[in-house]
């Protein structure tokens, strides 16, 4: 029987940040998920959560997502992969 053994991608590093950061933050933690696309120029982190919750992510005039948003990028860049956050209600 093979064993597969599964690499952890750079993105993986930061969407475990986002996660945390996302939970902290909302009502319903168990309706959050993330959804992590890697290519070639970079990865996609796309956090769904409850749509009561997605204000709460986005913050006053996106205050909040760009937050998140530049502590994603300094983590991907320290383990050196471009990330781009965004939110589906």
């Amino acid at each position: 029987m093979a064993e597969e053994t599964l690499e952890e991608m750079p993105s993986d590093r930061v969407a475990d940040l986002v996660e945390f950061i996302v939970c902290g933050l909302v009502d319903d933690e168990d309706a959050v998920s993330l959804d992590v696309t890697d290519g070639e120029d970079g990865s996609l982190i796309e956090v769904s959560c409850a749509e009561a919750d997605a204000g709460r992510i986005i913050g006053r005039r996106g205050r909040t997502i760009k937050a998140i948003r530049t502590l994603a990028r300094a983590l991907g860049q320290r383990v050196g992969t471009s990330v781009e956050v965004e939110v589906l209600g």
